[in-house]
């Protein structure tokens, strides 16, 4: 088996055009314009599918951000920790069908990384729009952080296993 890239993949996921959807790509966005640390990658994943399967691959640690219809409160952020195709939520666009289909083959390859997926409540799917709405907009920087925490715990775990 080939050595996994030993940094920290972040990605975002969701359509950009259709409002709180594309909260993942938003945070993903986002994350791309701070100065972070070389430890983490982080990439827009789109509406995801097989052609992200080389990310996922590469690396040990995945951090996923996506968006979720279900009954929490507008705006909540879970973080789940996915180790089977059904462990995700249930889908609500295309983008999420591709993407359980990959996690499918990466487990059949034996190539599964370690992955954490922050969900985001959001109430619909807009049908245009590349903005946010005012409360996803709001819960945005939590996320951030979140993620960001996540990302150096996950980091600093690694450094320390390979001291």
């Amino acid at each position: 088996m080939k050595q996994r890239n030993p940094k920290i993949l972040i990605l975002g996921i969701g359509n950009y055009l259709m409002g709180d959807e594309g909260v993942g790509v938003h945070a993903a966005n986002r994350l791309q314009e701070m100065d972070l640390p070389i430890a983490f990658e982080v990439v827009d994943g789109g509406t995801g599918g097989f052609h992200l399967l080389e990310y996922f691959e590469k690396h040990e640690h995945v951090i996923l951000i996506d968006a979720t219809l279900d009954k929490n409160e507008l705006g909540t952020i879970r973080l789940i920790k996915p180790r089977f195709a059904t462990d995700f939520p249930r889908a609500m666009s295309t983008h999420d069908i591709g993407l359980r289909d990959m996690v499918s083959a990466l487990q059949i390859m034996d190539k599964m990384p370690n992955i954490h997926l922050f969900v985001v409540s959001i109430e619909s799917i807009q049908q245009q729009g590349i903005k946010l709405t005012a409360p996803i907009e709001a819960t945005m920087p939590i996320l951030l952080n979140k993620i960001m925490e996540l990302a150096n715990q996950l980091q600093q775990a690694q450094s320390a296993v390979l001291i």
